[in-house]
């Protein structure tokens, strides 16, 4: 049982160093200043990811997120870590959202990266006649490795740039040219079913969707390996980043 004063702060210094719940679960466990600010012990193993976006789908679910954060800025001025003329106010939502969409653009480049991993395997000679050289150094890495922008036009950019490299890789194995076995592999198939859901395809041209623009939670897909199932939501928030080991069925499924 993680304390929820720990990740209530755990979420404060997400959003303060724009990390994604992996980033930050792993921050917890290996970072010294993070195990000082938290109280936690050198040898504590910290927590699993998915926790972070229980708790937030928690706090949304309560209400009580306000209370929470603005309970935080009270301890810190009390302890005098917060001073008068320095930036006081709390906003929850901007800092629950924060951690949404870095998960989701986490989602959205580890996709493509995965699908490139198994098409490798069944055809590496073929996929390197037909994947550009800069793919190697945008996919060799787990996304989680990498930190993304710091300003969100940086990271619309990013996941419009993921787009159009997923997209090209769904048109060449969809050629004539291509291993027919390769759109039976399910990450392939999984790419194409998210590229659905995450993006528009204006023009030849393709556009990470707008929050409002995202299909229900209900139905929505999560990334493919995880420790635990995601739980089901609707409406605008995106829930957890959270990998399971198959993806949820999407009904209808339209072709791209």
């Amino acid at each position: 049982m993680v304390s929820p004063a720990r990740l209530a702060l755990v979420s404060v210094l997400q959003f303060a160093e724009g990390l994604t719940d992996r980033q930050a679960a792993h921050a917890v466990r290996s970072c010294l200043d993070w195990k000082y600010a938290l109280s936690l012990e050198l040898a504590d193993t910290g927590f699993d990811f998915p926790v972070l976006s229980e708790f937030r789908a928690r706090l949304v679910d309560g209400g009580a997120g306000q209370k929470v954060f603005d309970g935080e800025l009270r301890a810190a001025g009390q302890a005098g870590l917060v001073k008068a003329g320095w930036r006081q106010r709390t906003d929850v939502t901007h800092v629950l959202a924060a951690a949404r969409d870095l998960n989701r653009l986490e989602f959205v480049v580890e996709t493509p990266r995965a699908a490139l991993n198994q098409v490798a395997k069944e055809a590496g000679d073929w996929l390197v006649t037909v994947s550009p050289p800069q793919w190697f150094d945008c996919y060799s890495a787990r996304p989680e490795d990498n930190r993304f922008a710091s300003r969100w036009a940086g990271r619309v950019e990013h996941a419009d740039q993921c787009g159009t490299d997923g997209m090209t890789l769904l048109k060449a194995v969809w050629s004539a040219t291509s291993p027919a076995s390769l759109r039976s592999l399910p990450a392939v198939e999984f790419l194409r079913q998210t590229w659905v859901q995450q993006f528009h395809h204006i023009e030849d041209t393709m556009r990470w969707r707008g929050t409002r623009d995202l299909p229900p939670g209900l139905i929505r897909l999560q990334p493919p390996t995880s420790p635990r199932p995601a739980p089901v939501r609707s409406g605008n928030w995106a829930g957890p980043a959270i990998e399971s080991t198959s993806a949820r069925p999407v009904s209808p499924t339209p072709r791209i």
